[in-house]
């Protein structure tokens, strides 16, 4: 079986991994810094390995998936300064001479729910990390989701009851959209500590639960997914899924059955095992 390679870039920390799947893969993780210091090591990773067939990446964003656009592969608007309008896929492959897959990670975390985790068999789905950052990547009809650029579903806007929660929202773009409301570092600004310290029955738990519930409500009546996927940090306190499930039954109010919310099964490794999957689905020569 060929060997593939795959990379999920995040905020904080890259992943690298060589292998066919959950079974055989080898991986390394090492710190996001600067694009010069970072793609070294990622270099370095395939190049102590055997020949790859493919890499695929699995990339924070937003980013230009599209292979028909001049900037395909490209990071474009993201916040982080030193990566705005790089060229990921051609560097990497520039680097390492082999054919290169590209999409964001919670497009290739939803591929590899669907391939080995919690979506197995499943033709529609939403796969959502609710994190530093907090996004979406669904699979519609048994395809991955994409348009004009990349679904965004981590800002949309939702329901903000300044009553209820004052704090104004810290996305960069957008203020209260749903990742500046509901995303980690939403909820250490506005409880001044981080989510792994706040204790059970805080209430914290109860308006993440309504901002979560309030998206998935929202993608729940656009896309009409059979299973929504959430991962991420935040979604490791347990007693959030049963909130959340049963907000999003008391918001659809009988007029749409919930689609089931559950946990992922390939855990922080989806993303990374995402981009091998990306990478065996490219066409092979010969």
């Amino acid at each position: 079986m060929p060997l593939f390679g795959g990379i999920e870039a995040g905020g904080s920390k890259f992943v690298c991994a060589a292998g066919a799947g959950p079974e055989d893969a080898e991986f390394a993780e090492f710190p996001t810094t600067t694009p010069q210091e970072t793609m070294a090591r990622v270099v370095e990773f395939f190049h102590a390995r055997e020949p790859v067939a493919a890499i695929g990446i699995a990339s924070f964003g937003p980013i230009d998936p599209n292979p028909e656009s001049p900037t395909f592969g490209y990071i474009t608007a993201t916040p982080k300064r030193y990566w705005r309008n790089f060229d990921f896929a051609g560097t990497i492959h520039r680097a390492l001479g082999t054919p290169v897959a590209f999409d964001t990670d919670v497009n290739a975390a939803a591929l590899a729910e669907s391939r080995w985790g919690a979506a197995r068999g499943l033709r529609s789905f939403i796969y959502v990390t609710v994190g530093t950052g907090l996004g979406g990547g669904a699979l519609i009809d048994g395809r991955l989701l994409h348009g004009r650029l990349h679904p965004e579903m981590g800002h949309i806007r939702v329901p903000h009851d300044r009553a209820r929660d004052p704090f104004p929202g810290n996305c960069p773009y957008h203020g209260d959209c749903l990742e500046g409301l509901a995303a980690g570092p939403a909820i250490e600004a506005r409880w001044a500590k981080p989510g792994h310290l706040l204790p059970g029955g805080h209430p914290a738990w109860d308006l993440q639960a309504e901002y979560l519930a309030l998206g998935i409500v929202n993608w729940t009546c656009t896309l009409s997914p059979q299973r929504i996927v959430l991962g991420g940090g935040i979604m490791q306190r347990e007693e959030l899924f049963g909130k959340v499930r049963g907000r999003v039954e008391q918001l659809l109010n009988g007029y749409l059955q919930p689609p089931d919310i559950v946990p992922p099964e390939l855990g922080a490794r989806a993303g990374v095992l995402g981009s091998i999957a990306l990478a065996s689905d490219l066409p092979r020569s010969g």
